[in-house]
């Protein structure tokens, strides 16, 4: 006779094995390495008003090189852009634009392909028919074309950088869920709570969702990588965050005809991209590397 209850313990292990595979990260060198990155980025984007030696947006002395001094304003650690603005500033002022945007618009990615491909994957025929279809018709686009699209059509402006991101990215997340769903749904606690009389969204949610964490919390390192690169990109083409605030992406766009002459406005704001994205991929293969062992 089958335990009605046994999915109860298996939820709270559920619980405390995720806890503790998040606190095994300090295990693996290179998730360290990754979460160390990402930590020094969020330090700078909380502590931006402290940290930042100057006004971002201030005009001060034009086409300044790396560790030039001016008296009565200072060192400009990474120089100034053509308009006079201090790079660094704006670098550690344009990582607060990222570190908000992206892990909401993946978040947001997620909020919708979840439910998605829970529903696919559990009820399968009609549903999952129609659901995959609709999946397969946003995947056949180009990625940064469906991006340009959107953004051309709506505007260029941070809810709708969201909204572009969260349609663009929920099929692929849809896809991951409803595959590991097909795996999970003949386990035998998901037929303890069939027996139970547990509603349908109850079962996706409470006794499968969970147990799907592992590869679903790496993607989403991996993802918010690769919204971070969307946004870069989305700033470089103009349809980022209107200025004149901080964007990484813009800055580089700003100053492109100037690299060869002034490589540092836009070799920083370069450096910063792609450290902020090692880290969230290198955090990912730390968090692989110990869901492995366990």
């Amino acid at each position: 006779m089958t335990d009605i209850t046994a999915g109860i313990p298996r939820r709270e292990s559920s619980i405390i094995r995720t806890l503790k595979g998040m606190a095994l990260i300090r295990e693996s060198a290179v998730g360290m390495i990754g979460l160390a990155l990402i930590l020094f980025w969020g330090v700078l984007a909380i502590l931006a008003d402290l940290i930042a030696p100057f006004d971002p947006n201030a005009t001060l002395y034009p086409l300044a090189f790396p560790g030039t001094t001016v008296e009565g304003m200072g060192t400009f650690w990474l120089g100034t852009d053509h308009l006079g603005r201090d790079v660094l500033s704006r670098i550690i002022h344009g990582s607060r634009t990222v570190l908000i945007f992206a892990p909401l618009a993946t978040f947001c990615a997620y909020l919708v392909g979840i439910p998605m491909g829970l529903a696919a994957g559990y009820r399968r025929g009609m549903t999952d028919a129609i659901l995959s279809f609709i999946s397969n018709v946003i995947l056949s686009f180009p990625v940064l074309v469906l991006y340009i699209i959107i953004i051309a059509t709506i505007g260029a402006s941070a809810t709708n950088i969201i909204i572009a991101v969260t349609f663009a990215s929920a099929p692929g997340i849809f896809r991951i869920v409803r595959g590991l769903v097909l795996d999970l749904r003949n386990r035998e606690y998901v037929f303890a709570a069939e027996t139970r009389g547990e509603t349908p969204w109850r079962i996706m949610l409470v006794e499968i969702l969970p147990n799907a964490r592992g590869p679903l919390i790496v993607d989403a390192c991996l993802r918010v990588g690769y919204v971070i690169i969307t946004i870069g990109v989305l700033g470089f083409l103009g349809l980022g965050l209107p200025p004149p605030d901080p964007d990484w992406g813009g800055m580089i766009n700003e100053t492109r005809q100037m690299a060869m002459s002034f490589p540092h406005m836009t070799v920083f704001p370069c450096i910063a991209i792609s450290s902020l994205v090692l880290g969230f991929n290198l955090l990912a293969d730390g968090l692989r590397e110990v869901s492995l062992r366990d």
